[in-house]
C-alpha cells in the first residue's frame, strides 16, 4: 500500500514538475517585459556618425565570429551600439548567421550584403539609395579595398561583377588560382566583409550630412536589357539590376530577337 502510494506521489509530483516547466517560460518572459516594459521600436533607429575604418575592424573580427552577414551588419551596428546600447544593443544580431555563403551556403545573395542592407534599413529614413550604391560598387569596384590592421593573408583583389556570392567567388577564384576551401578564400570573404562595413558607413555619413552621390549607376548594357524584360516592357518577364551577361551569355546572334 505504502509502495502504491509512493508511486502516485511521483507521478502527481512529475506532472506538476512538468506543466511548471513549460508554463515557466511564458511567466518569465511575460514578467520581464512587464518589468522592463520592453517597446518596440520601429526603424528607421536614429543615425550617428560612424567612423568608417572603426567598422570595417570590428566587421572583419564579426565574420570570424558568426560569418559575413553578421560581420557586416554587427560593424556598423556595433558601433552604435558600444556608443550609445539601447535599442542598438538589444538586436539579437548572431541570428544573421543564417546568410553565411548566401544564406546557409546556397551561394545566392552575398552575405556581406545581406547585412550591409539590413544595417542600412535598420537605419535610414531613406535606405534604398544606399543600397543601390552599395550594391553597384560592390559589383563593379576591385576587392577587397581594406586590409585589416591584422590580416591574416594578402589577398588578391578581383571584381565580382554580381552580387551572388557563388559568381563573386567563382570570379576570385580564377584570378587567385586558389580553391574554395583554401584558408584564403575564407580571408578573402573576410576582408570583403570589412570593406563592405567601410563603404557602408561612408554612405550612411553621406547621407546624414545630405551629401549623398550615385557613383555606380545601372549600367546601359543592363538597361538594353531591362527595356525588353523588366517591369513596362514588352515582355515583362524577369526584373533585375545586376549584370545580366554574367549569366546570360550565350544568347545567340539572333538575340534581341525581333518583334
Amino acid at each position: 500500500m505504502t509502495q502504491t502510494k509512493t508511486r502516485r506521489e511521483v507521478i502527481r509530483f512529475l506532472g506538476v514538475t512538468a506543466g511548471a516547466a513549460m508554463i515557466s517560460p511564458y511567466l518569465a518572459g511575460k514578467a520581464f517585459a512587464e518589468k522592463e516594459k520592453v517597446t518596440k521600436i520601429e526603424p528607421p533607429w536614429p543615425y550617428e556618425k560612424i567612423e568608417p575604418k572603426a567598422a570595417a575592424e570590428r566587421a572583419y573580427r564579426g565574420y570570424y565570429e558568426a560569418q559575413c552577414m553578421y560581420g557586416a551588419f554587427w560593424g556598423i551596428i556595433g558601433e552604435l551600439a558600444e556608443k550609445k546600447g539601447a535599442p542598438y544593443n538589444t538586436f539579437p544580431a548572431k541570428m544573421l548567421k543564417y546568410g553565411a555563403g548566401g544564406v546557409a551556403g546556397w551561394g545566392s545573395l552575398c552575405g556581406a550584403l545581406n547585412g550591409a542592407a539590413a544595417a542600412i534599413y535598420l537605419l535610414s529614413p531613406d535606405p534604398e539609395p544606399v543600397v543601390e550604391e552599395l550594391f553597384g560598387w560592390h559589383q563593379e569596384a576591385k576587392l577587397p579595398d581594406y586590409i585589416p590592421e591584422k590580416a591574416k593573408y594578402k589577398i588578391v583583389k578581383s571584381v565580382a561583377r554580381s552580387e551572388l556570392c557563388h559568381v563573386s567567388i567563382s570570379n576570385w577564384i580564377k584570378v587567385s588560382r586558389l580553391k574554395l576551401t583554401s584558408k584564403e578564400r575564407s580571408e578573402r570573404c573576410a576582408q570583403i566583409t570589412a570593406s563592405v562595413a567601410r563603404y557602408t558607413a561612408k554612405l550612411l555619413n553621406q547621407q546624414a550630412k545630405g551629401k549623398l552621390k550615385a557613383l555606380y549607376l545601372i549600367s546601359g548594357k543592363v538597361k538594353a536589357c531591362r527595356d525588353c524584360h523588366d517591369k513596362g516592357s514588352s515582355r515583362e518577364d524577369t526584373r533585375g539590376k545586376m549584370d545580366c551577361t554574367v549569366c546570360h551569355f550565350n544568347l545567340g546572334t539572333k538575340h534581341p530577337a525581333k518583334k
